[in-house]
């Protein structure tokens, strides 16, 4: 049995799309565990990336943004809209994101921008080739704990610790 070609292309083009989208998502993960492994698995060695303070190569971003961010004890990304342009070996990405970083006290900042990335598949890999970070809006939160119940129990941290490396994942018992 075949695969009829534009079948085959439209599938090609969604895997192309979500290998994309895992490599933003995991470029997000890398930011907040301060993992910068993942985060350098993300990028190709020759890219730039402008984050508006800092422009340069994707390894000196990596050091520079890890450093003045690491004093928060939390930071969280969230991916929202997600357009992704497919030209051969290239794709061009617009994707919509929202950043929470919690402060030891008030004020917290929550960031609201957008990642402007060229993307290239190399050797069959998917990496950001340039990337341009527009934050768009910083706006000043006040604190709004949360139960401590909800997380009692767990890892919750900025390292490889953090319950999300966990697996698998073993929840708590009843009762616990």
């Amino acid at each position: 049995m075949s695969i009829d070609p534009k079948l085959e292309e439209k599938l090609r083009a969604m895997v192309d799309r979500d290998d994309i989208r895992q490599v933003i998502l995991r470029y997000c993960r890398g930011m907040d565990r301060l993992d910068l492994d993942l985060i350098r698995s993300c990028y190709f060695d020759d890219a730039i990336d402008d984050h508006g303070r800092f422009v340069g190569k994707a390894e000196d971003f990596i050091q520079w943004a890890t450093t003045a961010t690491a004093h928060f004890p939390m930071q969280q990304h969230a991916v929202l809209n997600h357009i992704c342009d497919l030209d051969g070996d290239d794709a061009y990405t617009e994707t919509y994101y929202i950043c929470s970083n919690i402060n030891s006290a008030p004020p917290h900042i929550l960031s609201l921008g957008r990642y402007i990335d060229h993307f290239q598949r190399r050797e069959g890999e998917w990496r950001i080739a340039n990337r341009v970070a527009l934050i768009e809006r910083n706006l000043e939160m006040s604190d709004s704990p949360v139960a401590p119940a909800a997380v009692s129990g767990y890892s919750v941290a900025r390292d490889r610790t953090d319950i999300s490396y966990q697996k698998p994942v073993r929840p708590r018992t009843p009762g616990q």
